[in-house]
């Protein structure tokens, strides 16, 4: 690995929610900072700073990780989504019913985090999945508001769904 030193800017290419980025970074830029402060992309909120919160979630290569905990001049080549990223994923529109219809979100801070972990989870096609897996699923997530309650019914109620209508597909295939 190059040793940089800390002034210096790279060059780094890697993909944002579907889309090619080429831009320039200082080598001790936090992924979270450069997404809110150099691209714009607000919704990865920023916490604790420390990987605890999981509100700064975004999706690397499909996997959730802690964006306050990587640099972005180690992106070179990778895919990032964020909640952005996800937006207008239709795919995801049972999860946002689930949401509302479950008082899933209150203040809304830690939301995105949340369904970026829930979305790449779901993106799994997950079996089966008890409210135990689930709440251990969302455990690198902290909300002060919900108690959690509403979080673990939504994803549990989109689980069941999704789960019933493949039972039907095969059934009807």
């Amino acid at each position: 690995m190059p040793f940089y030193k800390s002034d210096t800017k790279i060059k780094i290419q890697f993909t944002l929610n579907g889309k090619d980025i080429n831009a320039e970074t200082d080598t001790r830029t936090l992924l979270s900072d450069f997404l809110r402060h150099s691209l714009g992309e607000t919704g990865t909120h920023v916490g604790c700073e420390h990987g605890i919160c999981g509100a700064c979630t975004v999706m690397l290569n499909n996997d959730p990780i802690r964006s306050c905990l990587m640099f972005a001049s180690q992106l070179n080549n990778h895919e990032i989504t964020t909640v952005e990223g996800i937006a207008n994923d239709t795919s995801l529109d049972d999860l946002r019913i689930a949401f509302k219809k479950h008082h899933a979100l209150q203040c809304g801070f830690c939301t995105s985090g949340f369904l970026v972990t829930i979305a790449s989870f779901l993106k799994t096609n997950p079996k089966n999945v008890d409210e135990i897996s689930i709440r251990e699923m969302l455990s690198g997530n902290i909300c002060r508001c919900t108690g959690y309650v509403g979080i673990v019914n939504a994803v549990k109620e989109v689980m069941e769904n999704r789960n019933n209508n493949n039972d039907k597909d095969q059934i009807n295939a």
